[in-house]
């Protein structure tokens, strides 16, 4: 009885850890025979059991009706509606009260965190449970065996001109594993990441008197500056400090600073 206990708790404070899988970059390794998908570029939520979390863990107001028949089993997802559209999502899906235009939104599956097997076998529960519920708002995000890099190419290219971000391949033998992992990468034109807002540059020239770049630091304390990418609006109003920016870049200097970074929003979640 106590050791049924115990797990119980474990189990439970594994899940509000919401230790989530995080990827690496795709630098050529070898990923034949791995599982590939299309990036989706919206909110992502993991389902606890009870509630919706963002990945800084705080709770996502959805509507009860969104909720009710979620599973009793942790789900990893992008909370979308389509390409294109990340702006519309973050104004409902982070939204304090919940919004009326949820309807728009679907929770996209790509893991079940803790359940057994492989990655397939770990998906076809998803799907198992969507289909004998006939649940409209999830949808399992559809997976696709990979050859190797020239198919990869082909792949990710289909999905940009279709207007998607980029593409994810996963080594689909693996059992579920948490944190950061050479198992999973992220594959895109350009790379993006995140960093707070520590202060600003004034602007020179026709952008006398606006912000003219951000002063930005990384996870690692890594300091740099953002100057291209902003509106005119943005350099009035520009994000305020300790707010945190997604901005892409192609690859890293010596110094460990991102090459030609570029703002693209600030984010909420």
């Amino acid at each position: 009885m106590i050791k049924l206990f115990v797990l119980a708790f474990l189990l439970v404070f594994h899940l509000d850890a919401n230790v989530l899988q995080k990827a690496n970059i795709y630098k050529e390794q070898n990923i034949s025979g791995w599982m590939m998908s299309e990036k989706l570029d919206g909110i992502r939520a993991f389902w606890d059991g009870k509630n919706l979390r963002s990945r800084q863990n705080k709770i996502i107001n959805a509507p009860s009706w969104f909720r009710e028949k979620l599973p009793p089993f942790a789900l990893d997802g992008e909370l979308w509606s389509k390409r294109g559209d990340f702006e519309n999502i973050q104004s409902i899906v982070m939204d304090e009260v919940p919004h009326a235009r949820w309807d728009e939104i679907k929770y996209m599956i790509f893991e079940v965190p803790h359940a057994e097997g492989d990655f397939n076998t770990r998906l076809n529960r998803a799907k198992k449970y969507k289909d004998e519920l006939k649940l409209h708002h999830i949808e399992v995000i559809e997976q696709k065996i990979c050859a190797g890099p020239i198919e990869l190419d082909v792949y990710l290219q289909s999905v940009l001109a279709k207007g998607g971000e980029g593409v994810m391949i996963k080594d689909g033998s693996k059992s579920y594993f948490e944190g950061r992992s050479d198992s999973i990468l992220k594959v895109k034109a350009s790379q993006d990441m995140e960093a707070e807002v520590i202060g600003y540059k004034n602007a020179s020239g026709k952008f006398t008197g606006m912000m003219g770049s951000l002063h930005v630091k990384l996870e690692n304390g890594v300091q740099f500056y953002i100057g291209s990418g902003f509106s005119d609006a943005q350099r009035k109003n520009p994000p305020p400090l300790g707010s945190v920016v997604t901005f892409k870049y192609f690859g890293f200097t010596k110094y460990g600073k991102p090459k030609f970074a570029s703002f693209i929003r600030v984010r909420k979640d």
